[in-house]
């Protein structure tokens, strides 16, 4: 058996813990990918929860969907939109 990594949120020695590089480098451990969430995913700006997806970027402020992107930035928001489906 290999060596156990040790998470770096929850502490938790595991022996299927696994790494994540960052593109700056930096190499954090993880034992699940609810704790790699819990340290990695950014939060909305609006509401605050962890953006799992891709998110919405408006002008360098990051939230979790549409909805919270109108709700915090009426003019730049109104041009968001949440799509679904495949796009021609």
């Amino acid at each position: 058996m290999g060596t156990m990594g040790t998470c770096e949120v929850c502490g938790n020695q595991y022996d299927l813990a696994f790494e994540v590089k960052t593109a700056d480098g930096a190499v954090h451990v993880f034992d699940c990918f609810e704790c790699a969430v819990h340290r990695m995913a950014p939060e909305c700006e609006h509401c605050g929860c962890k953006i799992i997806g891709h998110g919405v970027n408006v002008e360098g402020s990051f939230y979790c969907c549409a909805h919270c992107a109108r709700s915090a930035d009426r003019e730049m928001g109104s041009q968001i939109r949440d799509s679904v489906g495949a796009h021609a």
